[in-house]
């Protein structure tokens, strides 16, 4: 089995899990990703071995390009998955394609002109078509703020993803001697795409004509204990905060941390900080802080007494099932959407915007820390699945 991926950690993380899932089936597995050393540590851990693909995500993110680079950028992830991606799934019996569109439409094509087997998976539901929301614009090319229907939306969202990638993604199969495709989104999709998210958390209602397959969330039990440091400073006080914006740089707020630990301070609480692609770290040296690297958050976040973080699917979902509160400062794509998914169910808080201000953060994680939002991500905890990867690793190992 080849599992082919393209973005941040939360595009890797899942994969980690079905990887151990498909191999408790007997199934030899190989992951391509970015060659980030996080990705590479976390996939030894495991012992799955890494293919590594393309440029660094961390540098690229961090660099944050213009959008009007992106049809280069895209050409050289596709021409990459062609080259590597071809390379890794020889002999392979099946492919499993995520992260970033034209990183999957590559690892498609590739299964493809090898006929092997492959499945198109997204972490989150915004990318499949639906008249009951508008899609995703692409940065640099906002939809026509006339036109509101989802329906006229959708096809021309279409029409974007073609004008980005078609042409680079087209040169590729051609030259391979595959036919081009005249759809890129469709050739993504396939007929039956799957959605690895919990259906507590982002149900997915039945749309004609495309026929989605949600296997709940893929995680992985992580048997690594805290810190000892962590541990003793958990041990030593009230339950925390836990501040982390994952894979998110925070480029419009580069006093996050300041902000992040007055904001927590406000209520009284301690704060465990992580450092992430932002860098936090707790620059004061006082006790009531301690700065973390990676750490199991399944093991933490059932510990302290609320999560702030960026809306990642992965972040949200841990909370979620460790019945943590949580306060959502959302960045980009699909962050949104899990702000609102948080604050409809009243396990936490949506945050303003994606800048926070102590006092705007601190009006959210108040609204975070009451009884009544602890209450209802209790509640909520209980409903949450776990066995989304070994449903995964089932239907592609029957």
């Amino acid at each position: 089995m080849l599992l082919s991926t393209y973005g941040s950690r939360g595009d890797v993380e899942p994969l980690v899990g079905l990887a151990v899932r498909l191999r408790e089936r007997d199934a030899e597995v190989r992951v391509c990703a970015p060659p980030d050393e996080d990705f590479a540590r976390r996939l030894a851990d495991v012992d799955v071995p890494l293919v590594p693909v393309g440029r660094s995500a961390r540098v690229l993110t961090r660099a944050a390009p213009p959008p009007s680079s992106l049809p280069e950028r895209a050409a050289l992830v596709i021409a990459e998955q062609f080259e590597t991606v071809g390379a890794a799934a020889e002999g392979c019996d099946a492919v499993v394609a995520t992260g970033m569109l034209p990183a999957a439409a590559g690892a498609l094509s590739v299964a493809e002109r090898l006929g092997v087997p492959a499945v198109s998976v997204t972490f989150q539901q915004l990318t499949l078509p639906s008249p009951r929301r508008r899609p995703l614009a692409y940065p640099g090319r906002p939809f026509p703020p006339e036109v509101t229907d989802p329906g006229e939306l959708w096809e021309l969202d279409a029409r974007s993803i073609d004008a980005l990638f078609a042409p680079a993604l087209n040169s590729r199969r051609t030259a391979h001697g595959l036919a081009p495709v005249d759809d890129v989104r469709a050739h993504v999709l396939g007929p039956r795409p799957w959605l690895a998210t919990d259906p507590v958390l982002d149900p997915w209602e039945p749309t004609p004509g495309l026929d989605v397959v949600q296997t709940g969330a893929w995680f992985l039990p992580d048997p690594r204990p805290l810190p000892e440091e962590l541990e003793a400073f958990l041990e030593a006080g009230p339950p925390p905060v836990y501040v982390g914006f994952g894979s998110m740089p925070m480029h419009g707020c580069a006093d996050i941390a300041r902000v992040a630990v007055d904001a927590v301070r406000a209520h009284g609480h301690r704060t465990v900080p992580s450092h992430g692609w932002a860098d936090l770290t707790a620059a004061d040296g006082h006790p009531d802080c301690l700065t973390v690297g990676e750490v199991d958050h399944q093991a933490l976040f059932g510990r302290v007494a609320a999560v702030v973080h960026h809306g990642g699917a992965g972040t949200t979902t841990t909370a979620a099932r460790a019945g943590t509160p949580q306060v959502v400062v959302p960045q980009p794509a699909d962050q949104p959407y899990w702000a609102s998914r948080v604050a409809a169910l009243g396990i936490g808080a949506a945050h303003d915007g994606p800048v926070p201000t102590c006092a705007s953060l601190s009006r959210a994680l108040g609204r975070a820390l009451a009884p009544e939002t602890g209450a209802r991500a209790a509640e909520l905890a209980a409903r949450v699945g776990t066995d989304g990867a070994t449903v995964a690793a089932q239907a592609l190992c029957p």
